[in-house]
């Protein structure tokens, strides 16, 4: 088999460590450069003790990495430093982008909600947005491929379908969320210190969550006109994992009937059975998706629940079924692993 060689840019961080993780176990990806400017000569060891066991580069600066050699980026680094790194990439490198300076295809809609302009608009009109499993052929054709928020994607596998098939009221939608702490990133923050959140449960970013742009793009393109919906994010003191409730109109058995049947065949979203709700237990440490669809006490009303790791489907999970795309590879490659439990 033909091994892909790959760069990490931004690999001290939770999202490339869990690239990392992933990788070892995939039978044609080889990972020849790794990079994290602050930690630059240090080793995968020394930053991450649980990947010791693995034959790594050491951690270079990007600008150290013969980009001639590599057959995909994968690139980790915060929002708005993303752009300016990939702009300067040759032309011929393969891009995955795990941060969100590229998934809005409006640069109106970008500089709204990130407050800056654009730094590489010719990339944000090329980008295709990451969500596998509704643009799939895009990817396989793409250059770059900008993965979706973690958040945006945990709604928008539970919600997208029943906009597609018109089953639920487009002006009634609540997205009530849950997610882990490791999804802020591995960066020092006062409000994330264990002892400000264990023992404790919050809403952030209420009414103006970054992500909230992904789902107004997302949903109106595939309703063809306007959808806004109600998005409140909570922080769960725990490390992984996104757990959201959704509160929709619409007749609970056409919406399971819905979902069941646009994910029928695909390998990593799952739809329970009718009136079961999943657990972010039951997909931890996995590229999996579990969904639940029960029906709300009143008729008419249903609740539609949808569950994933915020690591690796959320993030670095999907950015390797996208590269496996892109690569022309077995789309499943390295993404077998079952669920940690307990």
């Amino acid at each position: 088999m033909t091994t892909q060689n790959i760069a990490i840019l931004g690999a001290s961080g939770y999202t490339g460590a869990e690239l990392v993780r992933l990788i070892a176990t995939h039978p044609t990806m080889r990972i020849s450069a790794l990079a994290a400017d602050r930690k630059a000569g240090l080793t995968m060891a020394e930053v991450f003790p649980h990947l010791r066991h693995l034959d790594l580069p050491h951690l270079c600066r990007i600008e150290e990495i013969d980009f001639g050699a590599v057959d995909l980026v994968f690139c980790a680094l915060p929002h708005a430093t993303s752009q300016v790194v990939i702009r300067d990439l040759p032309r011929g490198v393969k891009v995955v982008d795990l941060s969100a300076d590229f998934r809005l295809r409006d640069p109106a809609a970008y500089e709204s909600w990130y407050g800056q302009p654009h730094a590489a608009l010719d990339l944000q009109a090329e980008a295709v947005y990451g969500l596998t499993e509704f643009y799939r052929d895009e990817i396989r054709a793409a250059r770059l491929v900008a993965g979706t928020g973690c958040n945006a994607a945990t709604g928008l596998y539970a919600l997208l379908p029943l906009v597609e098939a018109a089953v639920i009221d487009l002006d009634d939608i609540v997205i009530d969320l849950k997610t882990g702490v490791s999804g802020a990133g591995r960066s020092l923050k006062e409000g994330l210190l264990h002892s400000e959140v264990s023992e404790g449960f919050h809403a952030y970013n209420v009414a103006k969550h970054r992500h909230l742009a992904e789902f107004d793009q997302e949903f109106s393109k595939a309703a063809g006109s306007r959808v806004e919906v109600t998005f409140v994010p909570h922080l769960l003191p725990q490390n992984r994992g996104i757990l959201a409730t959704v509160y929709v109109k619409g007749e609970a058995a056409q919406i399971h009937e819905t979902l069941a049947a646009r994910y029928a065949g695909e390998p990593f979203l799952h739809v329970l059975p009718m009136g079961e709700s999943p657990a972010t237990r039951h997909v931890r440490g996995s590229n999996h998706v579990h969904l639940g669809v029960v029906a709300d006490r009143r008729p008419g009303r249903a609740i539609v629940f949808s569950t994933l790791d915020n690591l690796t489907k959320g993030s670095s999970g999907q950015a390797i079924q996208n590269a496996n795309l892109v690569l022309g590879l077995e789309e499943t490659a390295g993404l077998t692993l079952a669920p940690l439990f307990p």
